[in-house]
């Protein structure tokens, strides 16, 4: 018998390994496009939460359903690119926008709003206006929807500051963290810049966005009725969100026996097809709804979100909004907002009136959005179906949980 060399056994494995990916490729079985048409009806998987291997990303299922709208077939909605973010973020704001315009906006020309809590600075302003052809509206925060409410006893947010921090909550002693949260979670809608637009698409510093979405995802909602679209959910640290659902309850009692729902009393304000599974699973991590007093701390990352600002304007919402703002939770606890917005959406709405936009791809770090095509069948510039590049985290996905209790559409 012949004993190859080291060397020459290595060569023969690699051409082997080229061999079966081209086969592979030939029958279109290549690793990066696994499946094509829609994925089978969704089960969660038993044991993990991880969609790795199973990730319906790894399918491809085509254009979304009915009539989509492409450049130049008509007018723009009524929407705007949103933006908070400071001055020393340009350069990963401007690597944000190139993505963006690449993939979408050099098509159809939606004007951005910028807002800061600060005037922006004229570097700011140069760097991101040669990133885009479209409107840019660079504006400040009023005072008043930013500062620390009256309410607040500055003692005692001190003292939850330090304990905040002891139990490992990121950010916990960051004044101006808890203020971005409290107003993205209501008071947004109401600055003077956006007031006169319905539909906004969040889009924060230093994100990627890695397939091309040839149609306007704003007529997409507003044809169908739609609220709000996401692409990655997760769960919260509980500890930074120990007091927001039983606040939550005691809200949704007292609004629904309130004379001012004009309501029967009997009438729950909770939609009888919301989400509310969702928001109360245990399945994966008992121990999240234990410390989250009932919640599962599941909620939209809002980093990315297209959403109608009507909702968020509505009565319900700012009373919903209020209720949380008065008990000090954004302060003494380190409420975000998007468990505020996915809570009130999961309670409020048809869970159907949520999209799950599987076709546009999209990365914040640590966790990706990533299909394997986007809609019109090219593929994508990131993994298919990869979830994180960090290690030990695939379990941070709530999307099994999502799919389980309001499908994936």
């Amino acid at each position: 018998m012949r004993i190859i060399g080291v060397r020459t056994a290595a060569r023969l494995a690699a051409l082997a390994s080229i061999a079966f990916l081209s086969f592979l490729a030939v029958l279109n079985l290549s690793p990066r496009t696994r499946y094509s048409g829609p994925p089978p009806p969704f089960r969660r998987p038993h044991g993990t939460n991880s969609l790795k291997g199973i990730d319906p990303l790894l399918y491809d299922p085509g254009p979304p359903p009915g009539k989509l709208w492409y450049p130049g077939e008509r007018g723009l909605a009524n929407a705007t690119l949103l933006a908070l973010v400071r001055n020393e973020e340009a350069d990963a704001m401007v690597q944000s926008m190139m993505d963006l315009e690449r993939m979408f906006n050099s098509k159809f020309g939606y004007p951005w709003t910028f807002l800061n809590d600060v005037p922006f600075t004229k570097e700011f302003k140069l760097k991101t206006r040669a990133a885009t052809k479209a409107k840019i509206a660079y504006e400040v925060i009023p005072a008043s929807h930013w500062a620390v409410p009256s309410h607040i006893n500055h003692t005692v947010l001190l003292e939850s500051f330090d304990h905040l921090a002891s139990l490992g909550v990121q950010y916990a002693k960051t004044t101006s963290y808890h203020q971005m949260c409290r107003f993205n979670s209501g008071v947004f809608p109401f600055h003077p810049a956006l007031l006169n637009y319905r539909y906004y698409w969040r889009v924060e510093p230093n994100v990627h966005f890695y397939c091309n979405l040839p149609y306007d995802p704003f007529h997409f909602l507003a044809d169908r009725d739609l609220i709000y679209g996401f692409v990655i959910a997760l769960y919260d640290a509980p500890a930074s969100i120990a007091g927001l659902w039983p606040e939550v309850v005691r809200f949704i009692g007292s609004y629904t026996l309130g004379s001012k729902t004009g309501r029967p009393p009997t009438t729950s304000i909770i939609h009888p097809n919301s989400a509310m599974g969702w928001l109360t699973d245990s399945h994966y991590r008992p121990e999240h709804t234990r410390n989250a007093s009932g919640y599962s701390t599941c909620h939209f990352w809002s980093n990315f979100e297209i959403g109608d600002m009507d909702f968020f304007r509505s009565d319900l919402y700012q009373a919903y909004f209020k209720h949380l703002d008065e008990s000090g939770g954004f302060f003494y606890e380190r409420w975000g907002d998007a468990p505020v917005h996915s809570i009130a959406l999961s309670l409020f709405v048809d869970k159907k009136r949520i999209h799950w936009f599987r076709d546009i791809g999209y990365e914040h770090i640590p966790y990706f959005n990533c299909p394997s095509r986007d809609s019109t069948g090219e593929k994508c510039a990131c993994q298919a179906g990869m979830f994180t590049n960090g290690q030990g985290i695939d379990e941070e996905d709530c999307r099994a949980n999502w799919f389980h209790y309001a499908g994936l559409d």
